[in-house]
């Protein structure tokens, strides 16, 4: 069963100013944000010390946010951790003070407050140049990435193509990584692992609609560039929705059941899929059609047999 029937005729080109008009905004919010608030780094970019702790019955975090500013923690950063009875404490990198002194002390500390119901988890550290190495390593991955899907798609299709896919995926990390400024959610390695395959999936979906309107343009006698590729994306609607909605059925159920583990991951992906399938139907294709693509771009390069007349290739 389809969603939309193969003559399904959405002017989705129609309504690309409008569509640009949105991602410009998109876009220049999430550039003001990251000015003006920045990224919610984690510890894994900026050091400092995981410590999980276990209680015995629920806990509030205020009481243990007031216990570790006692102990000298203020700058603590608190929350659940899966249960109300589990806690994540994130406490930025100290000069001079072992991990295992640190968690020793915190742990002391709650222990005050609570004798008999805390129990150390797991503790993890990670020293500012490992963090800085993270943040250098993990920005250029994303360059990479992107200079990869450039040179890919110029050679499999045509180089204005590989200027609208890798617009569509600027604009859908630029749009992902500005929702979590703006919201100063938790930015990690996992967030940008999801990032990095937020790339991987949203190339996939241009890539499937780029071969469309390139099949479109070699097919179709008549129409203009603008109705051949809105042609395409009409074709592949049903295709980009279940496979865009299947992911976020997956996605949600991670989100809502997964815990806090994977809760940055999640989202990321989330956001991503939502941006990515957008990017692809206005983004990269507009972009395509703005470069200025034609039913001559697309065409085959006719090869001349030993002895025939150039005039007699159909």
């Amino acid at each position: 069963m389809q969603l939309f029937s193969s003559k399904t005729n959405i002017d989705f080109l129609g309504k690309r100013r409008i569509a640009m008009v949105i991602s410009l905004l998109l876009i220049a919010i999430s550039v003001v944000s990251f000015f003006t608030r920045g990224l919610n780094l984690g510890i894994d970019f900026t050091g400092g010390t995981i410590i999980e702790v276990g209680y015995q019955q629920p806990v509030e975090l205020g009481g243990v946010r007031e216990v570790l500013k006692e102990s000298g923690y203020g700058d603590a950063i608190i929350q659940h951790f899966g249960t109300a009875k589990d806690v994540l404490i994130r406490i930025p990198p100290r000069e001079g003070v072992a991990s295992a002194e640190l968690s020793s002390s915190v742990l002391k500390g709650l222990h005050r407050a609570n004798p008999d119901g805390v129990e150390m988890r797991r503790v993890e550290f990670v020293g500012p140049q490992v963090g800085d190495e993270l943040t250098e390593d993990g920005g250029l991955a994303v360059l990479w990435a992107l200079f990869g899907i450039l040179i890919y798609v110029a050679f499999r299709f045509e180089w204005r193509f590989a200027v609208g896919s890798v617009a569509a995926l600027i604009h859908d990390v630029i749009i992902t990584m500005g929702i979590f400024s703006l919201f100063q959610l938790e930015f990690d390695l996992s967030v940008l692992a999801a990032i990095l395959a937020v790339i991987g999936y949203s190339l996939n979906d241009t890539i499937v609609v780029f071969d469309r309107i390139r099949e479109n343009f070699r097919k179709m006698r008549k129409g203009t560039p603008t109705v051949i590729t809105n042609t395409a994306l009409n074709q592949m609607l049903s295709r980009t929705l279940i496979t865009s909605m299947t992911t976020l059925l997956v996605l949600l159920a991670l989100f809502f059941l997964g815990g806090a583990v994977i809760h940055g991951f999640s989202t990321a992906l989330i956001i991503g899929i939502v941006v990515g399938t957008y990017s692809s139907i206005y983004i990269a294709s507009t972009t395509v059609l703005a470069l200025g693509v034609s039913k001559a771009d697309m065409m085959p390069m006719q090869v001349k047999k030993e002895g025939q007349d150039l005039d007699s290739i159909p």
